[in-house]
């Protein structure tokens, strides 16, 4: 039987799930979250990924083994900044430099945006259900960037937990993924 719960609740008990990881745990999730994407996408040189850097202190997956096969394969890396309040897209280089911003994130210095459609946004999150509802830290930074740029092929999330609950107070506004990666498993919705 599945619970219904609310975005409140379930950030609650996701984010003390996480943080109960230890470093080892995360990072040994983190590998099994890559080799789930890359048996499930078959992704090549030239793709353009929009994939967030972690914040360690809440730890978030350890996206680093992901850009590190990215810049490998000559994939094109992409990044979520934040400017004026709103989510935009930069893209990164193994050179980039970075800086941290007002809620501890690292992102790139440059603020140089490209206008291309992305074939995937890897995004992260505390929580997903088995319909796509992502629960997020409630900003709402990426709503607003999957609902104005329509050239996202693929909207992925990467968690740690598989969906079991649901989300009860899914609003208007809410923009759903399109899949879930977990360590062991992927979902299509």
């Amino acid at each position: 039987m599945n619970l219904s719960l609310t975005k409140r609740e379930l950030r609650a008990i996701y984010r003390a799930k996480r943080m109960a990881l230890s470093q080892d745990e995360v990072d040994f999730l983190s590998e099994k979250i890559f080799e789930q994407f890359i048996l499930q996408f078959n992704i090549t040189e030239n793709q353009k990924v929009n994939i967030f850097l972690p914040i360690k202190k809440y730890n978030e997956i350890n996206t680093r083994i992901f850009i590190d096969y990215f810049f490998d394969n000559k994939i094109r890396v992409f990044v979520p900044k934040i400017q004026s309040e709103k989510m935009i897209s930069v893209e990164i280089f193994p050179d980039s430099e970075f800086e941290v911003n007002n809620w501890g994130i690292k992102e790139p210095i440059s603020n140089i945006t490209s206008n291309v459609d992305l074939d995937y946004v890897l995004t992260p999150l505390l929580y997903c259900d088995r319909f796509g509802n992502r629960i997020g830290y409630g900003k709402g930074f990426y709503d607003s960037f999957f609902s104005e740029n329509y050239g996202i092929n693929k909207k992925i999330g990467l968690n740690f937990f598989p969906p079991k609950e649901v989300v009860t107070d899914v609003f208007e506004l809410d923009i759903a993924l399109d899949g879930l990666i977990t360590p062991y498993n992927y979902f299509e919705f």
